[in-house]
């Protein structure tokens, strides 16, 4: 029971983290960048995939390891839906990290490059759907926590 109640809340935890990298990420592109912010943005681009990584890792060992067993888990509708909301933001995150990563090559070959207007927004907007992603799984973990398999 202790090491369910470990595992849900690093879980839980560590979906919090990706919403606040998130956040901070937004927050970063929201205004001018220069060499320091990008940089910034590279970090916690890495702190980011290293936390869904975790999350990944909770969230297989809630299934294996978990009170309510990988049953309850493979054959709920819900768990399916929130899987895929996570794979799909897991690779849109792709956009932006290799965005950020070219950046920092190019600031560091120019110290006065700066990313154009554009390719920010498209990050920006990235961003975005993967914000409105982990509010989907939000809402579809109270449909798995609720309805368990059996659908509505």
């Amino acid at each position: 029971m202790f090491r369910d109640f470990i595992l849900a809340s690093a879980h839980h935890l560590l979906l919090f983290g990706l919403i606040a990298m998130l956040a901070v990420q937004s927050a970063l592109l929201s205004r001018p960048l220069d060499t320091r912010a990008i940089r910034r943005l590279v970090g916690i681009d890495r702190g980011y995939g290293a936390t869904a990584g975790l999350l990944l890792l909770a969230g297989l060992m809630r299934i294996g390891m978990g009170v309510k067993g990988s049953d309850f888990y493979l054959h709920n509708p819900w768990f399916h839906g929130k899987f895929g909301a996570f794979v799909l933001a897991a690779l849109l995150s792709i956009y932006p990290t290799l965005a950020f990563l070219r950046w920092r090559k190019a600031a560091g070959a120019q110290l006065d490059w700066r990313p154009n207007a554009a390719e920010v927004s498209r990050v920006r907007m990235v961003i975005k759907v993967e914000f409105a992603l982990i509010a989907l799984i939000f809402v579809l973990a109270a449909g798995m926590a609720r309805h368990g398999g059996l659908g509505l």
